[in-house]
């Protein structure tokens, strides 16, 4: 009877949050999206079919859930239920916006960027869940991978009946501005709307901007000041489903506690004294049990999520592999002046549309990964000392289908090693010696998608550039690009011959990659207050 109730509370769940999700939808109510490869009735009916799979697939999962005594297991259902319900939330959103004919409700107003991100959320999803039980016996993969699999299969159609529009020009917002420039260059106190992409709010804005910091709603500190002494107690009073910024303030010290902010708990801010003045640490990772994914020292679900002044890190150290520092699924968010410290999948940028300006990340092993559409701009990237004999890869990304709008693009960064990786390197273009190899990146899945353009690359990177996965395996599938890098490590000459591999020669090219156009941040970053360039000139 208990598994019973737990399977229909958890149905109710998924089929009733939020309303606007599961209205009834009519022909009456369908409108013409020029989006659309297909009638808006075949593209809602697949869709809903894709939801009700959902439903299905949580159902056998809740089943199991407690009956395993296997710690690994159990956090691999825990996982599941909580991916498919996102699933849920995405599709959802996806529904809501076929019926009104626009996103405006949880994403940009640009129905194209809108859909095409909640649907490659909702299928990564799925291919996560079933990632969190490799390398164990339980027989639950087994169970639910072919229910899994067919929800993927339908999420997979819905996402190739939507095409991107035609990309407008951006235009300059002064006159004279460089060419996808977006606007003037500012100085770093100009609080001009430019600065920032246009889906941060004005308000947003000020509380990044902010010299001193934003007015908090509530305040943690270790030692007894604030409100609270533990992080996750002031997200408990964050109210839930907000569209008013929720501010908390985290003063100095070291937090040694996981923190989590679910789905409900939007529009919340965090910020603290200064990067490596505030910190978040644990220790988490997969050889101790705990699942990739479930591993994040802080893990943050709830949309439009911003954070300032701030480290995230992982301690596990090397020889735990897998250990997260920082995991994103939360769309439009925003992360300025942030730090990310660990080895092996320090950042995890799981889905949705992210953004990082000014933050400084290290690790080891595929150290930013995942399958969000998300941009880095002036960041520090610096790969360090793993295990003996261990080689570094930078960027891991999963981009599983081509029709998804998912990728990373490094702009302005500066990428190099840290002071443990020990390097010897000569300024020549074809001699390279570190006690550690790193490289750009490697495809973690078919249809990986990574640009590297406008950074410096230090010798510490490898001629080659770039790192297969396994042999000749996503070789000819992949999209990785460079433009327009310098640095002893920049050199085209003696990269990778891949057939996936490119140069681009014109910004024509590179614009696609950039703040205006990926991420469509000039529809939601002004209301985040983080600095931003637009296009292709650096600010």
């Amino acid at each position: 009877m208990a598994k019973i109730m737990v399977v229909m509370m958890l149905m109710v769940m998924i089929m009733v949050e939020p309303p606007e999700s599961v209205k009834a939808v009519g022909d009456e109510d369908l409108i013409s999206m020029e989006c659309l490869n297909v009638p808006a009735s075949v593209f809602v009916d697949t869709l809903k079919n894709s939801m009700d799979g959902v439903v299905k697939v949580a159902s056998i999962l809740a089943e199991f859930s407690g009956v395993f005594g296997d710690f690994r297991v159990s956090n691999a259902i825990s996982d599941c239920l909580d991916l498919l319900q996102l699933s849920s939330d995405e599709l959802g959103w996806t529904l809501y916006a076929s019926q009104y004919g626009k996103g405006k409700r949880n994403g940009t107003g640009d129905l194209a960027s809108d859909l095409k991100t909640w649907l490659s959320a909702s299928l990564i999803n799925q291919e996560t869940c079933l990632d969190g039980f490799d390398g164990t016996s339980s027989i639950v993969k087994g169970l639910v991978s072919g229910s899994i699999n067919q929800v993927s299969s339908l999420v997979q159609q819905v996402l190739h009946m939507v095409h991107q529009a035609p990309r407008r020009p951006t235009p300059s917002r002064t006159k004279g501005a460089p060419p996808g420039s977006g606007g003037r260059r500012l100085m770093a106190n100009d609080n001009d709307a430019s600065v920032f992409p246009s889906w941060i709010r004005s308000a947003d804005r000020k509380l990044l901007q902010s010299i001193k910091g934003p007015r908090p709603n509530v305040t943690v500190a270790l030692d007894g000041s604030g409100n609270f002494t533990k992080i996750m107690d002031a997200i408990a009073v964050a109210p839930s489903h907000s569209t008013n910024r929720f501010v908390i303030y985290v003063k100095k010290g070291v937090y040694d506690e996981i923190v989590e902010i679910k789905r409900k708990k939007t529009y919340i801010m965090i910020y603290g004294d200064g990067m490596d003045v505030t910190v978040i640490t644990g220790n988490r990772s997969v050889v101790d049990g705990y699942t990739t994914y479930r591993s994040a020292t802080f893990a943050v679900t709830g949309a439009r999520f911003i954070a300032r002044d701030i480290t995230f890190q992982n301690t596990a150290g090397p020889e735990k592999h897998q250990a997260v520092a920082f995991r994103s699924d939360s769309d439009l968010s925003a992360l300025y002046r942030c730090a990310f410290r660990g080895y092996q999948d320090t950042l995890y940028a799981h889905a949705n549309r992210q953004f990082f300006r000014e933050c400084t990340i290290t690790g080891t092993v595929d150290f930013i990964f995942g399958d969000a559409v998300a941009i880095f701009q002036n960041c520090l990237i610096q790969s360090r000392k793993g295990l003996s004999n261990q080689k570094n890869t930078i960027t891991a990304q999963g981009r599983k289908d081509p029709g998804e709008n998912t990728g990373f693009s490094l702009q302005f960064c500066n990428i190099t090693g840290d002071s443990s990786l020990n390097t010897a390197i000569t300024n020549t273009t074809t001699s390279n010696t570190t006690t550690t190899y790193t490289y750009l990146g490697r495809p973690w899945k078919a249809y990986s998608r990574t640009i590297i353009m406008q950074s410096y690359i230090s010798g510490v990177i490898r001629p080659a550039g770039w790192l297969e996965w396994n042999g000749d395996l996503y070789l000819d599938t992949l999209f990785y690009a460079e433009y327009m890098n310098y640095g002893p490590g920049a050199s085209l000459s003696a990269r990778v011959k891949w057939a996936g591999y490119n140069i681009f020669n014109s910004s024509a090219q590179a614009l696609n990659y950039t703040v205006a156009q990926f991420i469509k941040g000039d529809m939601w970053l002004p209301t985040t207050g983080v600095r931003f360039a637009s296009g292709l000139s650096a600010l």
